[in-house]
């Protein structure tokens, strides 16, 4: 059975080393070898399959849209490991954000661009 508690980052373990060691029979290595552009299609469609999952009633519409978000968290995880993004990293910036409220963290995000 799986600990629950560690899962996303047991995946994400997964990931990196599908990153370090390609198996040839592997999802992901064929996602890496498509790079950005076929790992960023893939988050697109499966965001708008969580967007419409998400519009379905009752509880077969609830279990769609867990299915429908891990698919989504994975090749957000595929993309965070093929720029060699660790998922503790992502940890330490949405723990910044806890400290400021999400009207004032998107405020400054307009500061800061160019």
């Amino acid at each position: 059975m799986t600990d629950h508690t560690n899962v996303l980052h047991q995946l994400m373990t997964v990931i990196e080393d599908r990153k370090a060691n390609p198996p040839e029979k592997s999802y992901t290595t064929q996602l890496f070898r498509g790079g950005v552009d076929k790992i960023g299609a893939k988050i697109e469609e499966e965001a708008r399959e969580v967007v419409a999952a998400a519009g379905e009633a009752g509880e077969d519409g609830r279990q769609h849209l867990i299915y429908e978000a891990g698919d989504l968290l994975y090749h957000l995880f595929v993309m965070l490991g093929h720029r060699s993004v660790r998922l503790d990293e992502v940890e330490t910036e949405l723990a910044r954000r806890f400290d400021m409220s999400g009207l004032d963290e998107k405020a400054s995000r307009k500061e800061e661009a160019p």
